[in-house]
């Protein structure tokens, strides 16, 4: 006699637009939106660091197929960086590899961002998710391993300075698919000669869906008490 198939979550289709929190990986938050929804089958698109907060789209049932939409399109960011200090990781959470003295007049830094918009090659960091032989480039670099990374074209599409103040920069980045914000704040800092990392990293946008629809995880786990108790389906998905 054939064994019934056990049904697995809910079947739950559309979009959700996450305000990812800091200090998650992208997979630690999508676990937890897919448990709040009790959703069958979910993912998201564009993964984005621990470190990095904002827009993520999660993308639940049929909506899965339109992923790879997201995955090909043009991303915002806001990225503040620390100049001076050079991480292993191009960002905080890494260990400073070189520190050098910070004399960057406002100038040489508005010249220096000249260099990088438009079509660019970047080298993707040993830190990244690309895969060699199957597996992710971060993994070989905690193992010490420096696997040969061919450069890859990319555009910047605008490149806003928005602050600089003492050894903080703070940048509006409109980027194609591929860009890796860490990289090209660290390629920025050794074209000044003083090194570079990012400290905070924030993505405001993914194609063109809207900022104000994000929700974060403390909305969905309160939305999620109020309709359990109140015995409704959680809301429906942008």
């Amino acid at each position: 006699m054939s064994r019934k198939r056990r049904f697995k979550g809910r079947d739950v289709h559309g979009i959700l637009l996450l305000d990812k929190p800091t200090g998650l990986t992208s997979n630690d938050v999508l676990q937890k939106v897919k448990r709040i929804y009790n959703a069958a089958k979910a993912g998201h698109t564009g993964a984005l660091d621990p470190l990095a907060t904002g827009m993520l789209p999660i993308c639940f049932g049929e909506a899965t197929k339109f992923s790879q939409y997201l995955l090909e399109a043009d991303k915002r960011y806001e990225v503040t960086a620390k100049l001076g200090e050079r991480t292993n990781t191009s960002d905080s959470d890494g260990e400073v590899v070189t520190t050098r003295a910070v004399n960057v007049a406002m100038g040489t830094l508005i010249e220096s961002l000249d260099q990088f918009r438009g079509p660019i090659m970047q080298v993707p960091s040993m830190f990244s998710a690309l895969k060699h032989n199957g597996r992710p480039l971060y993994e070989y670099a905690r193992e010490g391993i420096v696997i040969e990374r061919e450069a890859r074209p990319i555009t910047i599409f605008e490149l806003k300075l928005l602050s600089f103040e003492g050894d903080e920069v703070k940048l509006e980045v409109h980027c194609s698919k591929g860009t890796y914000i860490r990289t090209l704040v660290d390629d920025l800092g050794e074209v000044l000669g003083c090194g570079a990392h990012v400290t905070a990293l924030r993505r405001t946008q993914v194609a063109q869906y809207p900022y104000e629809r994000m929700l974060t995880l403390e909305q969905l786990e309160c939305i999620f008490e109020q309709t359990k108790a109140e015995s409704t389906p959680p809301p429906r998905t942008a």
